[in-house]
């Protein structure tokens, strides 16, 4: 066992028994945040099982790179391994969200410019493809190593020692900081940081209910109006070729009895 300096967790504590159990927690607590998600949808537009497992998957994937990619930065240096876990964390959070946000738009839209139907961000085609699913994972995931190296090298300017000793230098237990590392923030954090990238890579269902008809933009809701008002009409129940000759008829009849009728007296 590595040895364990007087405050905070030793080397190797990260990957140890305890701290594998504590991830694989935290994996389980922070994914189940998005069958939350799931369930919290209106059933209209609430996504099938595959197509939910296609959207969080991504997260997923991108979730494992960047803790093994802080727990590896963290057994770099002599430090503690927890704060500088904790530091990286906390940049990922903040900082690396807005740069997930930004690479998730900036992709966006070079596919969308581009006419890469299978590479939005939550469009798998109808019935939904593998392979459309494959190179989504590719871009997020590539988005993730973007904002990892940028991360990585705001840690390299110089101040983030004394950073480490005011987070956990006053928590005495290896354990208890291990337990607040490895499962109570990052579970606070994730569960955030999943609902907020979910809804950013999902299908937007409200920008797609509209229908273009004959040119024209008709939303479901106008086009449910227009044909109730159509079943609804008494009108419509004969054939309109019908229907106007009857009424040219009865115009025809009404113009003849109103006719005046004039009387020749001699």
């Amino acid at each position: 066992a590595a040895p364990r300096p007087a405050h905070g967790c030793g080397s190797g504590a990260l990957l140890g028994r305890f701290g594998v159990l504590l991830q694989a927690l935290l994996a389980l607590c922070a994914f189940s945040t998005l069958m939350l998600k799931r369930f919290k949808e209106p059933k209209a537009e609430r996504r099938p099982w595959r197509i939910w497992f296609y959207d969080t998957s991504k997260q997923a994937i991108g979730a494992l790179f960047i803790h093994f990619a802080n727990v590896f930065l963290s057994d770099l240096t002599e430090e503690d391994p927890c704060s500088l876990y904790l530091i990286n964390f906390i940049l990922d959070a903040t900082l690396g969200m807005l740069l997930i946000w930004l690479g998730v738009k900036v992709v966006s839209w070079i596919v969308q410019h581009k006419k890469y139907t299978y590479l939005v961000f939550g469009e798998y085609g109808d019935p939904p493809q593998a392979a459309a699913w494959i190179g989504q994972c590719i871009l997020y995931l590539l988005i993730m190593v973007f904002e990892k190296t940028v991360i990585s090298l705001v840690l390299l300017i110089p101040g983030w020692t004394k950073l480490q000793q005011i987070l956990l230098g006053y928590i005495p237990n290896p354990q208890l900081e291990l337990v607040l590392v490895m499962f109570v923030v990052p579970f606070i954090v994730n569960a955030i940081m999943f609902w907020v990238v979910d809804s950013l890579i999902m299908r937007k269902y409200k920008q797609k209910d509209t229908l273009d008809i004959n040119g024209s933009t008709e939303t479901p809701r106008a086009r449910r109006t227009e044909e109730s008002q159509v079943l609804l009409s008494p009108d419509m129940d004969f054939d309109q070729s019908e229907s106007d000759q009857d009424i040219s008829g009865l115009w025809g009849t009404n113009q003849k009895m109103k006719q005046p009728s004039y009387q020749v007296v001699i």
